[in-house]
């Protein structure tokens, strides 16, 4: 289910209704303490780092795709989709959506910009801070290893077929949560207000990494509006039914439709309306 504007309260209860409806073994415990670390984390209620500070890619945008993969999960159960996942499995891949943008996160001692300077590596340091978060959470290395790929799957060049699975399940979560980071920010009811922060961070991010300019994507707020069309019909939907291997379609109502789908295409219509003004 599509929302606005999501809440953790929201989350975590339709992520414990899907876990105890679905499952037998109960994992709920995983589920409750990593929703209040993140939130925590973008809160700035943490002792190690700072309140978020970015526009985008925002607690509102980790709540949309932590909501998207719950509905990919219950999508897996209504269409009897191998292979199925126990209640802990589906525990981990929530996890790992979870904390797959915590890299944008600053330090208490960084006093420098925002967390868009981190854009270019903030997977891997999400990485490393869901390495050092997971053990006291009851992860063991082989877990945390999967969480880990899960989210490596969601940088903009990642290379899944390049990542080593320890099973299909691990797989197939790697790509629900990489396609949950695509359609929960592209069918958010509000993305075509938010391209604008968007488009703030890339500037951002480019500047600390000294990225000439005749090297960035985009120079301008417009270009960017402008181009994000071709960007999802010619790079985010193929990459979403070849590398992440069409578990969007998952999505789907009895009567076919998907609200996810049809979202990204309203927002891109918008979009559109609004260049042309």
């Amino acid at each position: 289910m599509l929302y606005a504007n999501p809440t953790p309260e929201l989350i975590l209860a339709a992520a414990k209704n899907h876990h105890e409806g679905s499952y037998s073994s109960n994992c709920s415990g995983l589920i409750e303490n990593i929703t209040a670390l993140v939130s925590d984390l973008f809160a700035g209620r943490h002792p190690n780092y700072q309140k978020a500070d970015l526009s985008y890619h925002n607690f509102d945008h980790t709540l949309l795709a932590t909501q998207c993969f719950i509905d990919l999960a219950a999508g897996r159960i209504k269409n009897g989709a191998q292979p199925t996942f126990t209640g802990r499995q589906f525990a981990l891949g929530f996890t790992a959506i979870m904390l797959h943008d915590c890299g944008y996160l600053k330090v208490r001692t960084d006093q420098s910009g925002t967390g868009a300077k981190y854009t270019a590596t903030h997977v891997e340091r999400s990485c490393a801070m869901a390495s050092s978060f997971l053990p006291s959470l009851g992860c063991d290395e082989a877990e945390i290893a999967g969480v880990l790929n899960a989210i490596r799957c969601t940088g903009l060049t990642s290379k899944i077929e390049l990542l080593t699975f320890r099973n299909d399940v691990e797989r197939v979560t790697g790509c629900m949560v990489a396609t949950a980071d695509y359609l929960g920010q592209m069918a958010d009811p509000a993305y075509p207000g938010k391209l604008n922060g968007l488009f703030a961070e890339f500037e951002e991010s480019n500047d600390f990494n000294n990225v000439p300019t005749e090297k960035r994507l985009f120079h301008s707020a417009q270009e960017l509006m402008v181009k994000t069309r071709g960007f999802w019909t010619f790079f985010a939907l193929p990459k979403l039914e070849k590398d992440f291997e069409g578990v969007y379609r998952l999505l789907a109502q009895p009567d076919g439709r998907n609200p996810y789908v049809e979202s990204v295409d309203l927002n891109l219509s918008v979009i559109d309306a609004g260049v042309l003004r």
